[in-house]
């Protein structure tokens, strides 16, 4: 799990990606969002992506946003492309998809990161990849950290933190 020394770590936000070699580790924190991850075993370059939404309602001719699932995978489909590579080549893995809230505020819908996560296995199988592995669900938070030199998913779930009620004292009257 240590880096060597000469590796650049790329740390994703919300709605970003990043392709790179094997001289990058790829970091993020996912809730109810999803991480894809592609890496070719051979030739050692990967990337991964950080969405937020299954999908964008009302399209246009928007540029494609790393916000929404689809267009997430979409971005690090044209870096495959841009690296000469066949998409075939690559080794697929998801993470996140929490449940940040320990209750369900209505029973009927399902939560954003079952979404998610739903949205991320579909595409999967659309594109025809294999998925290596995945950890999606539950609740709470991920780090989730990708070593694009070995293809190794380091993955640590946190539970949501509880709400502490606080007593907190009026100002002192002057």
């Amino acid at each position: 799990m240590r880096k060597p020394p000469h590796v650049i770590e790329i740390f994703l936000n919300p709605g970003e990606f990043y392709f790179g070699d094997r001289d990058t580790r790829i970091r993020t924190i996912l809730g109810s969002c999803v991480s894809i991850t592609l890496w070719h075993p051979k030739l050692l370059i990967g990337g991964m992506c950080h969405y937020m939404l299954p999908n964008r309602w009302g399209r246009g001719m928007q540029t494609a946003d790393g916000k929404y699932a689809d267009e997430a995978l979409g971005l690090l489909l044209e870096e495959i492309r841009r690296s000469g590579t066949a998409l075939e080549d690559y080794q697929v893995k998801l993470f996140g998809g929490g449940n940040m809230f320990h209750r369900q505020v209505c029973t009927t819908q399902t939560h954003i990161g079952a979404r998610n996560a739903e949205v991320g296995r579909n595409l999967v199988k659309f594109h025809g990849l294999h998925l290596a592995a995945a950890d999606l669900g539950g609740v709470g938070h991920r780090t989730v950290m990708f070593d694009i030199w070995s293809g190794h998913v380091w993955v640590r779930q946190s539970p949501p933190r509880p709400a502490v009620l606080r007593n907190v004292p009026e100002a002192a009257a002057s």
